[in-house]
C-alpha cells in the first residue's frame, strides 16, 4: 500500500461468474454477488435493465401500512365499557332534564374519542420518521459512467459509490474499499465505527453472523464517516435491514392497554352491572309493591344517576393533564397522555446501552505504559498518529473525526485523573508535522504515520501490532505473549483496546513511492497500551440502584459486543440475577443474539427471569425478549435510542426515547422521551406515574363512598318507611360540583413517603384492591346511616327541613371524607395543611357553594332546601367529624400491618429484585 492519504481502492478477490450457491451475500465473493445480479461492477447496469428491475423490484422505499378512516378512528373508542357508562349517564342526565350536565358528559366522551385519534396518528409517525433517513440522492454507475439518481430508484444490481458525509442509500455487499468506517450505531446499537473491508465471511454454521459483524456490507441509513467504497446493491426498501425494522414497527404488536386503561375498563364493566341490576331490581319492588310506576322510574334513575362518577373522566384527564406537564419540567416529554400512570406499574426496564446507559462517545478509561515515565511518549504518539482535527468553530476540547480517534485526541492533551491529569501541548503537531501515513485498513488492522523527530508511530489492534514489536520503549526485549495478555484482561473489562509503538530509526526515505505498510512496519518498539469505553452515565448508577429499590429489574438489551455489555453491567449494578433465581448457576451472565436464536419459547422464558445483560441483539430478537417478559406477566419498559429500538420500543407496554441523541424513529415509536436523554429521569417519571395511580386511587374511593352513601340513603330509606331523602339534582350536584372540584384538586397531591420504596403495583390489579372496596362500602353506609338518623329524627319534630339536612351532611361528610383520606396510612394532623392548598381551597369552595344552595333565597327552590338552623347545621358538621374519626381508626388499623402489604405474582417477583439489589 502507498504512503499517501488518498490510498487506492481495497478489491475483494476474484471469484468464479456462475450464480451463487445459495447464500447470504456477506457469505460470498463479491464477484459471486455480481454474477448472481448480472452485472459488472465496472459498466454497472444499463438504463433499460435499471428500469425494467425498478418494475420488478419496486421502488426503493420503506413500505408503509394501510391507515384506518378518520371515521374507523373516531369510532373506535365508543366500543369501551366505560364511554358506555357514561353515554348512559349522558341519556339518564337528559332524561331528569339536565340538558347541561348530559352536554358536559357527550364533551367528554367526544374529547376521548379525539385523543384517541391523534394518539394512533402519531403512531404511524414512526414510520414516516423512517422514511426520513432515506436520502435523496445516490451516486451509481450506470452504462460506464458514475451519475447521481434518486435514492428511491435503485435497484439490485446498482453499483452504488460512498464517500466521508454519506447516507448509505440501500443494503450494499462492497466490493472496493479505501479506509471505509461507517456509523452504525442507529441501526446496531455500537457506538464504535465499523471498518468496512471487501473479503467474505467464513461460514457461521447453523447461526449467521450478526448485523453488527456483516463489515463486508454497507446497510441502509448509516452513515460513512471515513473513506469511501463501491458497493452492489443487494437489497432495497423493505428488503432491507431499515426495511424489516420498519415492518417490525407496521405490525406492531397486539394492544393490551394501559393499566389504568385495562382497570377502568374493569371498572366501567362492573359498575354497568351494578347500575343495571340496581335500577331493575328497585324498579321490579316498586311495581311488586304497586307503587306509582313513574316515582319508581324516578327512583330508578336517581340510583342510576348516584351510581355513576361522573367526574371521574374528567379527574383521570386532568390527573394525566398535569402529571405531564410536571414531568415537562423534569425533562421528561409525554407523547400519549395514558403513558404518564403507566410507568407507575412497570415491573421491569428494559434498556439499551449505547447513549442510554451510556453517554454514547469513546473515552479512554485507562494507560497501560511501558514504564510510567513513557506517559507522555505515549501520549504523544496517540496524537500524532491519529487523523482526528480540532474543532472548526474553535471549541474547547472538541475534535472532529472517527470516535476513538477523538478520545485519543482528548486523552492525549489532557490526560487521566489517575495519571495527574497531565497532556501533551497540541503544538507538537506543527512540530513533528507528519511526513508520510500508512492508513488505516481493516486487513492489517492498524495505521503509520513518520514524523521528522519521533520516527515511525504505529497504532492498531494488539495482536496486530504486537508481533511486529522486537522491544519495548525501554529497550529491553519484548514478552509478547504477556502484553497480549494484558490486553486481553483490559479486553475483558469490556474495553477497546489499541497498541502503540514506535520505530525512531524511520527515515524520509521510508516514505518512498514503494513503501508498503509490511515493509515499513517492523523492528518496533512498543509504547504501552489504551483501553477505550463508553463510559455509562454519571447519574445511571444512582437510578439503577433506585430501580432496584422501587422493586423495578433493569435489563439491558443492546448490539453491542457482550464483553463490553457485561463491564458495563457491572459497573452499574444491573449484571447479578434476582435473588435466587438461578441457584443452580445454570445461566452465564450475558447472553447473545447466537444464544437466542438457539432458544425456544419455553428456554426464553426461563432464561428472561434470570438473565440480565443481553448482547449482540437484532431488532426483533429486541422484541421477543420483551414479548417474552410480558408472557411471564412483567410490565415492560424499552428505552432505547436508535432506529434498531424502535420497534421493540413500540412492543413494549411502555417506550422510553432519548430525546436529545435519539433518532426521529425512535422518538415516534415511544410514549415518553427524555429531553435531557438521562437514565435517572425514568426514576422521577416512575414516581409520577405512582403519584398519579396512587391519586386516582384516592379519587375513586372519595367518589365512590360518596357514591356508595347515596346509594344507601336511596335504598334503605323507603326500607325504612322513610321518604325518598335525595332528589336527581341533589345526587348530580354532588357528584359534579362537590365532588369534581376537590376532586380535580387531588391531581396536586403529593407523593406518599416511601412511594419508590415499594413494589410495582401488578399491572392486572383491580382499582379496588388493597381495601378499597370494603372501605367504599362500610364509609358509605356509616354516612347514609349519619344521614337518615338525622332524617328521622328531623321528621319527629315536623317542622323541620329533613331533606336539605340530609343533603348538606351528605356533602359536607364527602367533604371530610377526602380530607382524611389524603394519605392511606398517615394521620390527617400530619400531613399538613399547606402541604396541598389547592386541594384545602376547593373544599372551601364547595363548601361555599353548599352554603350558597342551602341559604341564597334564589337558589332554594332551584334545589328544594330551607335555611338551617344554627343546631341543625352543628348537627350535620358532627355527623362529618364522625366519618374522619373512623377512617383515622382505619388507618391506625392499617399501619399496624392490616391491608398495607401488596399480594400477588409481580409483586412478590419485585420484591425478589429489591432484595437482588441490597446484596450488590
Amino acid at each position: 500500500m502507498n504512503p499517501t492519504p488518498s490510498a487506492p481502492l481495497a478489491t475483494a478477490p476474484a471469484g468464479p461468474e456462475a450464480p451463487p450457491p445459495a447464500a447470504a451475500p456477506h457469505l460470498q465473493d463479491a464477484a459471486q454477488v455480481a454474477a448472481h445480479w448480472g452485472v459488472h461492477p465496472g459498466q454497472g447496469l444499463d438504463h433499460d435493465e435499471a428500469v425494467a428491475r425498478l418494475q420488478r423490484h419496486g421502488p426503493n422505499q420503506l413500505p408503509t401500512g394501510r391507515s384506518r378512516t378518520w371515521v374507523a378512528r373516531l369510532l373506535a373508542p365508543f366500543r369501551d365499557v366505560m364511554i358506555g357508562v357514561l353515554m348512559a349517564a349522558a341519556v339518564i342526565s337528559g332524561l331528569i332534564g339536565d340538558l347541561t350536565d348530559t352536554l358536559v358528559i357527550l364533551t367528554i366522551v367526544l374529547l376521548n374519542a379525539a385523543i384517541s385519534v391523534v394518539q394512533e396518528w402519531q403512531a404511524e409517525q414512526a414510520l414516516s420518521a423512517l422514511q426520513r433517513l432515506a436520502t435523496a440522492q445516490a451516486m451509481v454507475r450506470r452504462d460506464g459512467r458514475a451519475q447521481p439518481v434518486p435514492a428511491e430508484a435503485l435497484v439490485p444490481g446498482d453499483v452504488v459509490l460512498l464517500e466521508a458525509g454519506n447516507l448509505v442509500p440501500a443494503d450494499l455487499r462492497l466490493h472496493e474499499v479505501a479506509q471505509l468506517r461507517v456509523d452504525e450505531s442507529a441501526l446496531t446499537g455500537e457506538s464504535v465505527t465499523v471498518a468496512k473491508h471487501p473479503d467474505p465471511l467464513p461460514d457461521p454454521g447453523r447461526v449467521d453472523h450478526p448485523v453488527g459483524d456483516r463489515h463486508n456490507m454497507a446497510w441502509k441509513g448509516t452513515l460513512v464517516t471515513h473513506g469511501r467504497a463501491e458497493g452492489l446493491v443487494v437489497a432495497t426498501g423493505g428488503g432491507t435491514q431499515l426495511g424489516q425494522v420498519a415492518r417490525l414497527l407496521e405490525q406492531g404488536g397486539p394492544d393490551r392497554g394501559t393499566p389504568l386503561q385495562r382497570r377502568l375498563a374493569a371498572f366501567g364493566q362492573r359498575l354497568s352491572g351494578v347500575v343495571v341490576a340496581i335500577c331493575l331490581g328497585v324498579f321490579a319492588l316498586g311495581w311488586a309493591r304497586g307503587e306509582p310506576l313513574l316515582p319508581m322510574a324516578l327512583t330508578a334513575i336517581s340510583l342510576a344517576v348516584a351510581a355513576i362518577p361522573e367526574a371521574l373522566p374528567a379527574v383521570v384527564t386532568v390527573l394525566l393533564a398535569l402529571g405531564a406537564r410536571r414531568l415537562v419540567q423534569q425533562r421528561a416529554l409525554v407523547r400519549h397522555l395514558p403513558a404518564v400512570e403507566t410507568l407507575g406499574s412497570v415491573t421491569t426496564i428494559c434498556s439499551d446501552k449505547t447513549g442510554t446507559l451510556t453517554q454514547n462517545r469513546m473515552v479512554v478509561h485507562q494507560a497501560v505504559p511501558v514504564a510510567p515515565q513513557d506517559l507522555e511518549v505515549l501520549q504523544t504518539a496517540a496524537l500524532l498518529c491519529n487523523d482526528a482535527t480540532p474543532d472548526a468553530a474553535g471549541a474547547p476540547h472538541a475534535w472532529q473525526g472517527d470516535p476513538t480517534e477523538t478520545a485519543l485526541a482528548q486523552w492525549a492533551l489532557a490526560g487521566l485523573a489517575q495519571d495527574g491529569g497531565q497532556g501533551v501541548n497540541l503544538a507538537v503537531r506543527q512540530t513533528e508535522a507528519r511526513l508520510a501515513e500508512w492508513p488505516f485498513d481493516a486487513s492489517r488492522k492498524r495505521m503509520s504515520t513518520l514524523h521528522p523527530g519521533l520516527g515511525l508511530l504505529c497504532k492498531g489492534a494488539p495482536e496486530s501490532l504486537l508481533p511486529r514489536c522486537r522491544t519495548d520503549a525501554r529497550g529491553a526485549a519484548l514478552d509478547a505473549q504477556a502484553w497480549l495478555a494484558r490486553a486481553q484482561a483490559l479486553a475483558g473489562q469490556g474495553l477497546r483496546v489499541l497498541a502503540l509503538a514506535q520505530r525512531p530509526g524511520a527515515t524520509p526515505a521510508d516514505a518512498a513511492a514503494d513503501a508498503e505498510a509490511d515493509t515499513v512496519e517492523q523492528d518496533l518498539s512498543l509504547l504501552g497500551l489504551v483501553g477505550l469505553i463508553d463510559p455509562p452515565r454519571p447519574e445511571a448508577a444512582a437510578a439503577v440502584a433506585e430501580c432496584l429499590a422501587a422493586g423495578i429489574r433493569p435489563v439491558m438489551i443492546t448490539g453491542d459486543h457482550p464483553q463490553t455489555a457485561l463491564a458495563i453491567a457491572r459497573q452499574l449494578g444491573l449484571h447479578a440475577p434476582p435473588s435466587g433465581a438461578d441457584a443452580a448457576g445454570r445461566w452465564p451472565p450475558v447472553l447473545t443474539g447466537a444464544d437466542l436464536a438457539d432458544m425456544d419459547n419455553a428456554t426464553l422464558s426461563e432464561a428472561v427471569a434470570v438473565v440480565s445483560v443481553y448482547a449482540r441483539t437484532d431488532p426483533a430478537q429486541k422484541i421477543r425478549l420483551v414479548q417474552a417478559l410480558q408472557a411471564r406477566g412483567e410490565f415492560t419498559a424499552m428505552t432505547g435510542d436508535g432506529v434498531n429500538d424502535a420497534p421493540a420500543l413500540q412492543a413494549a407496554d411502555i417506550g422510553v426515547a432519548m430525546g436529545r441523541g435519539g433518532t426521529d424513529v425512535a422518538r415516534q415509536a415511544a410514549g415518553l422521551v427524555l429531553l435531557d436523554d438521562h437514565f435517572a429521569t425514568i426514576v422521577a417519571a416512575v414516581r409520577e406515574g405512582r403519584r398519579i395511580f396512587d391519586n386516582i386511587r384516592k379519587f375513586i374511593r372519595y367518589a365512590m363512598t360518596g357514591n356508595s352513601a347515596e346509594i344507601w340513603v336511596l335504598l334503605a330509606g323507603p326500607l325504612l318507611g322513610l321518604p325518598i331523602a335525595l332528589l336527581p339534582l341533589h345526587i348530580l350536584w354532588i357528584n359534579l360540583v362537590t365532588d369534581g372540584l376537590p376532586g380535580l384538586a387531588l391531581a396536586t397531591e403529593p407523593a406518599e413517603r416511601g412511594v419508590m420504596r415499594r413494589p410495582p403495583r401488578p399491572p392486572e390489579e383491580s382499582v379496588f384492591a388493597h381495601g378499597l372496596w370494603q372501605h367504599t362500602l362500610w364509609v358509605g353506609l356509616l354516612m347514609a346511616v349519619l344521614c337518615l338518623g338525622l332524617q328521622a329524627w328531623a321528621m319527629q319534630d315536623g317542622t323541620r327541613p329533613w331533606q336539605t339536612m340530609v343533603f348538606t351532611t351528605l356533602t359536607l361528610a364527602q367533604m371530610a371524607h377526602l380530607l382524611a383520606i389524603r394519605s392511606e396510612h398517615t394521620p390527617l394532623w400530619r400531613l399538613g395543611w399547606r402541604s396541598n392548598p389547592p386541594l384545602l381551597a376547593a373544599v372551601a369552595l364547595s363548601v361555599v357553594l353548599q352554603g350558597a344552595t342551602v341559604y341564597l333565597p334564589v337558589l332554594q327552590p332551584v334545589f328544594h332546601t330551607q335555611a338551617l338552623s344554627a343546631l341543625e347545621l352543628g348537627l350535620c358538621l358532627g355527623a362529618s367529624a364522625v366519618v374522619v374519626a373512623a377512617v383515622e381508626v382505619e388507618k391506625a388499623w392499617r399501619r399496624r400491618g392490616g391491608r398495607a402489604g401488596h399480594s400477588g405474582p409481580a409483586a412478590q417477583a419485585a420484591r425478589r429484585h429489591s432484595q437482588a439489589s441490597s446484596s450488590q
